[in-house]
């Protein structure tokens, strides 16, 4: 297999991280270090080191965590802050996590944490098209011509920010809480989209990745996924025995 789904497979990162590691250096087949991308392994007959250190693929685990606003998505933040590592329980120590994308440090609701790279490319890579579902208080009624704008797509500091589909929830008159899904994640996509049309988010939620719900799930808490939701995630991501890309 190609290197940089090896190292993924053993809990590096994405492949796209793993590439990065390759391109730092610091990635060694039989001793000899590895200055290009592709190289094409045999891990039952060659050594592979990260900095040294001999590799291994990891047992492919999947956590569901219902993150609380106050929270950051990083593995290690400079400020400070609280990560999801530092409220990890100890139960879940032995696997070196990443999550799947992200959620802003004032949002809350769904993130997927994992150590399958494969995993992790899929269903961040936009080409893959996996819808996430968020629901978002707001400030004020989102009107017939605020919705046409939003799906059709608006400008926001060089980016199109658009969604897949937007639909209220009714939850009284002055309430103002509506479903909107995504077909790929920008940095505070929702926020800067609602923005631009002067609608400010009071609370953002992500309920859904692909085929996976939160559901009544207790806020901060974490649990490992069933084997029906891992194997609706891989079909939804297209990985399938055999696949290659």
């Amino acid at each position: 297999m190609r290197l940089q789904r090896f190292l993924a497979s053993c809990g590096l990162g994405s492949r796209r991280a793993c590439e990065d590691l390759i391109d730092q250096g610091v990635v060694a087949v039989d001793g000899e270090i590895v200055s290009r991308q592709g190289v094409v392994v045999d891990p039952s007959r060659q050594t592979i080191t990260v900095q040294g250190r001999p590799v291994r693929p990891q047992r492919i685990r999947y956590l569901l965590y219902n993150k609380p606003m106050g929270v950051v998505c990083t593995s290690n933040d400079p400020e400070g802050r609280a990560t999801f590592l530092d409220v990890l329980p100890p139960e879940y120590d032995d696997t070196r996590w990443f999550s799947v994308g992200r959620l802003d440090m004032e949002s809350e609701g769904l993130l997927l944490l994992t150590n399958d790279g494969d995993m992790t490319y899929r269903l961040t890579h936009p080409r893959h098209h996996i819808p996430k579902t968020y629901h978002v208080w707001v400030d004020r009624r989102i009107g017939r011509r605020d919705k046409e704008q939003i799906l059709a797509g608006l400008w926001d500091q060089g980016e199109k920010l658009r969604a897949l589909s937007l639909k209220p929830i009714p939850r009284g008159a002055d309430v103002h809480v509506v479903e909107i899904v995504l077909g790929e994640g920008r940095n505070r996509h929702i926020r800067r989209m609602l923005a631009a049309l002067d609608i400010h988010v009071l609370r953002l939620r992500r309920v859904a990745l692909g085929p996976l719900a939160l559901k009544n799930q207790r806020l901060g808490s974490f649990r490992l996924l069933r084997p029906d939701e891992i194997e609706a995630l891989q079909k939804a991501a297209g990985l399938v025995t055999g696949d290659k890309a």
